[in-house]
């Protein structure tokens, strides 16, 4: 039995075995907490194996956690399917549409696909059955994203890295299950390493945050926080949240969802992925990453050869057992407006009031 949270540490359920939710999101529902994310148990850095479905546990506590099984089983017959293990699949994120009385899923594929899938269930742990196994919003290939839907005009909300270059936000249809064409733009006009990814939204005080990261694959970079007013509004730049970070790397992990405690007052967590825990970013590391990717866009930027040649020793995508990621969950500290985030080795939910 656990009763605190050790970020970066191994987590196991309640069977002893290494949880599988990575990239993953969280519901409430019923006085009961719902972690879901990619299963990575058959993942190794070697196989074609990227995601085996999508796995949900549950807990009272936030602590100690009950495999539920798989919500979203893969495909193994059809290859072409989307729900193949050999398709990039990344970051689910579920909603509940009170009109219609169903749970709706979006996943994003990465790599040729660059696509969402769209699923919809009657019940939060499924069976969930694809509704659109293939959108591409107004022909943008896609990248990570967050779902959020408001609490009171229950309008739900879309972003996600179009093209890689840009956020798109965009309301989605009364059931969910596809975009409408109310959108705005943000963080546009940006190149790698810095163009934004990795995006995480949700809402506090009547103003709407934004936590993104830069485009570096499964190599940590530094988060940037933004807020707007309103969900299409123009969103003011903070810079990185992450206090005292010497890696320069988000604590050497990439944020994929934000959500309030239900029975604390000003309680928000950020779950990350450490998705390489051996691989120690350092700021002179990631500067010499920064340098050498930047300098393909921009002449401002250079890197020697020397230097460029340190970076074949980094886990770029396709060399990444993420099977071994661990998790880091931190509090959100606020002062005023502005957001920060605090490391902790261990921490309570019983530390907040």
């Amino acid at each position: 039995m656990y009763s605190s949270i050790k970020p970066g540490q191994k987590w196991l359920d309640t069977s002893g075995n290494v949880i599988n939710a990575h990239g993953g999101g969280m519901f409430y529902e019923d006085d009961t907490f719902y972690w879901y994310g990619e299963n990575k148990e058959k993942t190794d850095g070697i196989c074609d194996i990227w995601t085996w479905g999508i796995k949900c546990y549950s807990s009272k506590d936030l602590y100690n956690w009950e495999d539920r099984g798989l919500i979203v089983e893969p495909n193994t017959e059809n290859k072409d399917s989307i729900l193949h293990p050999n398709k990039r699949m990344d970051r689910p994120h579920i909603i509940y549409n009170e009109k219609t009385k169903k749970y709706v899923c979006w996943i994003k594929f990465s790599g040729d696909e660059a696509c969402f899938a769209v699923l919809q269930s009657n019940n939060l742990l499924g069976p969930y059955n694809i509704i659109n196994e293939r959108i591409r919003p107004f022909e943008k290939k896609v990248g990570d994203f967050d779902l959020k839907v408001d609490e009171t005009s229950k309008i739900a909300y879309l972003y996600f890295d179009g093209d890689h270059n840009g956020v798109t936000c965009a309301e989605l249809t009364e059931d969910y299950l596809n975009v409408t064409n109310s959108t705005s733009r943000h963080y546009e006009n940006m190149y790698p390493p810095f163009t934004r990814e990795g995006v995480t939204i949700f809402e506090r005080n009547q103003k709407i945050y934004m936590v993104t990261s830069g485009m570096t694959g499964y190599i940590p970079n530094p988060s940037d926080v933004a807020i707007a007013q309103n969900w299409h509004g123009n969103f003011a730049v903070q810079g990185n949240p992450h206090v005292n970070d010497n890696s320069n790397a988000s604590f050497n992990s990439q944020i994929s969802y934000i959500f309030k405690h239900p029975k604390k007052k000003d309680l928000y967590i950020a779950m990350a992925d450490r998705w390489v825990p051996d691989f120690k970013m350092t700021a002179e590391k990631y500067d010499v990453l920064m340098r050498s990717i930047a300098s393909r866009f921009d002449n401002k930027y250079s890197a020697t050869d020397e230097e460029k040649a340190t970076l074949q020793d980094m886990p770029f995508l396709k060399t990444v057992n993420t099977s071994l990621s661990t998790y880091v969950w931190l509090p959100l500290r606020f002062e005023g407006e502005k957001l920060y985030i605090d490391w902790h080795n261990e921490w309570t939910i019983e530390d907040y009031e």
